[in-house]
């Protein structure tokens, strides 16, 4: 920036333009932080719409294989967070997935049947409550499996590892 000939205004909105510009980096890294620090596995039983849940244990998780429907969601409102199953802030340029029954936090790695593609994604919610459907999936993780215009498409899911830091097994 030259400090030739600015006006007091103008050094106002160049200030404030940073400062924006700060808040919303911060905001976008608090969100890929998204995370990674939870104590312990969620594998209790839990009831939705009548139906009754009976998540597996870590140990039994570990290696687990299912294909089946994956749909993905929306998760927060612009710069506010919707919250997980185990109490996480997800907003929506997050990365994250939901289980019916797998032990939470877990990673798995996702595959599209329909054209290949695979990432490793953090579950860490519960869903999809639609039948037919094994797993939900963030905007972002959908766009990177070349599913979002579609909406749904058949998937493979491999547990790669339960828990986080001390508690992770794989």
């Amino acid at each position: 920036m030259l400090d030739v000939a600015v006006l007091p205004w103008q050094t106002v909105r160049v200030t404030t333009m940073r400062l924006l510009f700060a808040a919303g980096v911060g905001f976008v890294l608090a969100g890929c932080a998204g995370g990674g620090n939870y104590k312990g596995y969620k594998t209790a039983p839990y009831t939705v719409r009548g139906v009754r849940y009976h998540p597996m244990s870590p140990r039994e998780a570990i290696g687990y294989r299912e294909r089946g429907v994956a749909s993905h969601y929306k998760s927060g409102f612009l710069v506010f967070p919707g919250k997980t199953a185990i109490g996480e802030k997800i907003y929506g340029w997050s990365a994250g997935a939901a289980h019916k029954t797998l032990p939470l936090p877990c990673r798995i790695k996702v595959t599209n049947l329909a054209n290949g593609r695979s990432t490793v994604v953090r579950v860490n919610d519960r869903g999809p409550f639609v039948p037919g459907r094994i797993i939900d999936v963030t905007a972002p993780v959908a766009k990177k499996l070349g599913f979002y215009e579609k909406g749904l498409t058949p998937v493979e899911i491999r547990v790669l590892s339960v828990g986080d830091g001390k508690y992770r097994i794989r």
